[in-house]
């Protein structure tokens, strides 16, 4: 009994996140002013001494390895209870992730011991992880360097501090995998007809709202229209899904029968609301705060506020010169002019995507699942992935075989030329990876008793139907 039970308790520990810091090694130059190089450092509990080691550690690591490689610095390095990240993402500044390897867990003779899986994490995946940390610390606060102009290291250390306390949270590294990397957008399929409407309502709204600077639309927390720039647009797209619009799913889901403005008389029923701003429009003290995000902060630098209003199933973001603050009266055109309009539009496109769903017949459920990535407008599609919670996204296929994705991906990136990989995984499973001009394709096929042969042409069939319109090579 005690036997069958010890080998009963084998137990698997998911990667965390043990440290995370950024640090300017030109602000602490003498000896003895160590800490001031140190701008954030989680977990903060963690004694001085400690810290100052951990990142002069990461100083000799980078130094050392420029010798070897002057332009291309450490990403990462491997040892046998964690894995560390660098990321430069301006000059001498430097950010630090430590991540605990996963870990199995047994029991001999009663005590617990403790197997590191050192070559469980994919490089590529945390390196991403630890670059978009960057890129959504930049869309609210602007770079490191702005901070610095604004108010030296203390108003710096002071948006470090209250932007990554709660960011940091939101990591879940034990289900970071291959979509990390590409950080695309899934764009929502429309017909021309439709797709012509939304174009004209943002052209519509843009002109009666004059001050609107960018506007994106969404449905279905996905991509149809967006005005920005593609880099600032994927990083505001993963807000947006990750974060924002799961917040507000409950109230939602809870009054979808009774419009909200029924008290408005004369007034076409809609179902409009601000996500970010104003709660109540019809309270005169009501606050019209909302966040402010940075754009095109390579060339032009600019400061918006980002309004996000929403109307059953479509979302549209507009945003305006942050030195112009919205007032009241505003944001009550706003809501009386894009409300009714926005809650017509929205109905249209839940009609026709029916209808064309309906023509397209009821699929079954295939014998295969895939990724598919492409590098030039960062589209992105995913029948692996059900995305349900803001934390979690769960992927419905094996972790090692999402692994072999990342391995292939990786094979992928050393390579220019277009090429095709095939593997042979667990018992029933087949991997194929395809990269052609700039997209990649990833398939999984679960069949019994296949060969190399049957697996090609069943890739064939779904690049057919799914891609018909992408020449993948032969």
């Amino acid at each position: 009994m005690a036997a069958g039970g010890a080998a009963g308790q084998e137990k698997q520990l998911a990667p965390t996140l043990l440290s995370f810091f950024i640090y300017n090694p030109k602000l602490g130059p003498k000896e003895g002013e160590e800490e001031k190089k140190i701008l954030f450092y989680h977990p903060n509990e963690v004694e001085k001494n400690e810290k100052i080691r951990n990142v002069g550690l990461c100083e000799a690591i980078v130094q050392f390895t420029r010798t070897f490689s002057p332009t291309k610095p450490a990403k990462s390095l491997h040892t046998q209870k964690n894995r560390q990240f660098f990321h430069e993402p301006e000059e001498n500044f430097w950010m630090v992730m430590v991540v605990r390897n996963p870990i199995i867990e047994k029991h001999k003779d009663g005590k617990p011991v403790y197997e590191y899986q050192e070559e469980e994490l994919l490089d590529k995946v945390y390196s991403s992880v630890l670059q978009q940390c960057y890129s959504m610390y930049k869309l609210f606060n602007g770079t490191f360097l702005k901070a610095m102009e604004d108010g030296g290291v203390k108003v710096l250390k002071e948006r470090l501090e209250k932007f990554f306390h709660r960011y940091l949270q939101t990591l879940h590294l034990q289900s970071c995998d291959l979509l990390d990397v590409f950080c695309g957008i899934s764009f929502f399929p429309l017909d021309k007809m439709t797709y012509l409407k939304i174009q004209s309502f943002i052209n519509r709204m843009e002109e009666s709202l004059n001050i609107v600077k960018y506007t994106a639309f969404l449905y279905n927390d996905q991509l149809i229209w967006s005005g920005l720039e593609q880099d600032d647009m994927r990083i505001l797209y993963k807000y947006l899904t990750t974060s924002l619009f799961p917040r507000h799913m409950e109230p939602e889901l809870a009054g979808r029968d009774s419009p909200i403005r029924a008290e408005m008389p004369g007034n076409l029923q809609h179902y409009g609301r601000f996500l970010t701003g104003p709660l109540n429009l019809n309270d005169p003290e009501t606050k019209c705060r909302f966040p402010k995000i940075f754009v095109n902060t390579d060339d032009t630098y600019e400061e918006l506020h980002l309004i996000v209003y929403k109307a059953m199933s479509a979302a549209v973001c507009f945003m305006i010169d942050a030195s112009i603050p919205p007032t009241l009266e505003f944001c009550r055109k706003l809501d009386s002019i894009v409300g009714p309009q926005l809650t017509v539009l929205a109905s249209d496109i839940c009609e026709q995507y029916n209808i064309n769903k309906r023509i397209s017949g009821a699929e079954k459920e295939p014998q295969f699942k895939f990724i598919y990535f492409n590098h030039m407008n960062l589209a992105e599609k995913s029948t692996i992935h059900m995305r349900k919670t803001p934390s979690i996204s769960l992927a419905s296929v094996h972790p090692d075989l999402m692994k072999i994705l990342g391995d292939i991906n990786s094979d992928f990136s050393r390579v220019d030329e277009d090429e095709e990989i095939i593997v042979k995984a667990m018992s029933d499973y087949w991997v194929v990876g395809k990269k052609s001009d700039q997209r990649e394709l990833y398939v999984i096929l679960n069949q019994k008793n296949v060969n190399l042969i049957e697996v090609n042409e069943e890739v064939k069939k779904l690049c057919a139907t799914q891609f018909n319109n992408i020449f993948f090579l032969d």
